[in-house]
């Protein structure tokens, strides 16, 4: 059997708010009042986006990987996970094309941070910024997401053969 000459993955991550942690988005940190709750850093752009590139090599999601109960990880910086996800990518022949990503919060205002959190992933992911999809959008007050309780994030990337 051939390998496919693309493939498609889809992410998804959400992260409560905490006090005392500093926000980190798309690698990007964000002044705020309070951050997100996670092992890692908490960045859930990050997580979402290397999900996705897992996603499509079929593998399981990043909590395989870097599982939130390993201590040696705690704090870890998501664009090493991501890498990590790259590198598995690689590994199979693949390369990231492009990624398309949505980020939910209510607050804080996320605009002004989009052309740094694209060339940090762009940096990541080994592409051009122009190959990296990043919108930022509010849940219109519905929900946990729309009280402003924490921030997720939807991303999908196309992996092209190498």
């Amino acid at each position: 059997m051939n390998k496919a000459p693309f493939r498609i993955g889809l992410g998804y991550d959400i992260h409560r708010f905490r006090a005392g942690r500093r926000l980190v988005l798309g690698g990007v940190e964000i002044p705020a009042d309070e951050g997100l709750d996670g092992h890692s850093d908490a960045d859930c752009l990050t997580h979402a986006l290397a999900d996705s590139v897992l996603g499509a090599l079929g593998l399981p999601d990043i909590g395989h990987f870097f599982p939130n109960d390993d201590a040696s990880i705690e704090g870890i910086d998501s664009q090493e996970i991501l890498k990590k996800a790259v590198a598995e990518a690689k590994s199979r022949g693949y390369a990231v094309g492009n990624v398309d990503i949505a980020i939910i919060a209510e607050k804080p205002k996320l605009m002004p941070h989009v052309p740094a959190m694209k060339e940090v992933l762009a940096a990541s992911l080994g592409v051009l910024p122009d190959c990296v999809g990043l919108k930022a959008t509010t849940n219109e007050k519905i929900g946990d997401l729309g009280k402003g309780l924490g921030i997720a994030a939807h991303a999908t990337c196309l992996l092209i053969a190498q």
